[in-house]
């Protein structure tokens, strides 16, 4: 996940739906006793955190011009 500092905002949206939407998947695995790796959870929630800080850093930077 280095490369979100390079990643447009279009693309940046785009990969915090993906994630979400796994993150769902992984949620009713685990409901569903399907999901043996625990950690996956951990990541993608991770994941999701830094790309709305990226953005949240972008909007503040924008707001400030």
């Amino acid at each position: 996940m280095k490369d979100i500092k390079t990643k447009s905002e279009k693309d940046l949206s785009k990969t915090l739906i993906e994630k979400r939407e796994s993150l769902r998947n992984f949620r009713f695995g685990v409901s569903g006793s399907k999901i043996r790796n625990m950690k996956e959870g951990r990541g993608l929630k991770r994941e999701i955190a830094q790309i709305l800080t990226e953005i949240s850093r972008r909007n503040k930077e924008l707001a400030i011009k």
